[in-house]
């Protein structure tokens, strides 16, 4: 693979970034960055007003060919209330 990190954007970051849509639409999902910590800034920068977008490193055995994902955070604001920060969440353990 060649160097850099590879993101493939997730329809989440399309519906929350008029950017990232512009991105998928001129050159498909896929964008090769200098490294990780690019993708992020593109991230930070890409994000629009109350949203937030983040990469996330892909799982090792996930046979794409991305590095990482652009992700959006699903809103669940009503009107113009802000966007609070989220919190991880862990998966519900099987009784």
């Amino acid at each position: 693979m060649e160097d850099g990190y590879v993101v493939a954007a997730k329809p989440s970051a399309r519906r929350a970034s008029g950017t990232v849509g512009a991105w998928i639409a001129a050159s498909g999902c896929h964008r090769r960055f200098d490294s990780k910590a690019s993708a992020c800034e593109f991230a930070r920068a890409a994000s629009p007003e109350g949203r937030t977008l983040w990469v996330q490193d892909a799982h090792p055995l996930d046979p794409t060919e991305a590095d990482g994902y652009l992700l959006a955070r699903r809103s669940s604001r009503r009107n113009n209330e802000a966007e609070l920060p989220g919190e991880q969440v862990g998966l519900p353990t099987r009784r």
